[in-house]
């Protein structure tokens, strides 16, 4: 056992460090066999939390913006919409919801989907990602505008 950690590829660290500093990226980990290698700009690696999205009370805002009249948060989360609906991101990237510029969406509200049906992509490290429907059903509200930035968790699409 003792042989492996001193057996450990140094220029492979150093390509690692190399990329993180090539990507803006704070910590990267690779995996093989039994050997597992992270590399961290920010020393300790530090659990963050998920931001919790609550798009129908806006409590967790500011004090100051909780003194705010509630019809200024009303437009944000109209009272009718059901979340629990929602197809959400499944990663950060960018929203694109047609193949291409121009091109015609997707899906449209109103339309039926099938469960794996493509509903719109998310450019996430320069890969385009489809996201497939979760399920067969209606369209009834588009949340997410094209080419806007998207978080992991944020509702997109709502299909009953």
């Amino acid at each position: 056992m003792a042989d492996k950690k001193t057996g450990i590829d140094q220029a492979l660290i150093r390509d690692l460090a190399n990329i993180l500093n090539d990507t803006d990226l704070t910590e990267i980990e690779v995996e093989q066999d039994d050997l597992r290698i992270r590399v961290s700009r920010n020393g300790t690696p530090v659990a963050m939390p998920m931001p919790a999205y609550n798009y129908q009370a806006p409590a967790a805002a500011a004090p100051a913006a909780a003194a705010a009249p509630a019809a200024v948060a009303a437009p944000a989360a109209p009272a009718g919409r059901d979340l629990s609906k929602a197809v959400t991101a499944p990663m950060v990237g960018t929203v694109y919801l047609s193949p291409a510029p121009g091109a015609r969406p997707f899906v449209e509200v109103g339309s039926t989907v099938k469960e794996g049906q493509t509903l719109l992509i998310i450019e996430a490290m320069k890969t385009m990602n489809q996201i497939p429907s979760p399920k067969s059903g209606k369209v009834v509200e588009i949340i997410i505008d094209d080419a806007s930035p998207v978080e992991y968790g944020e509702p997109l699409v709502i299909i009953e």
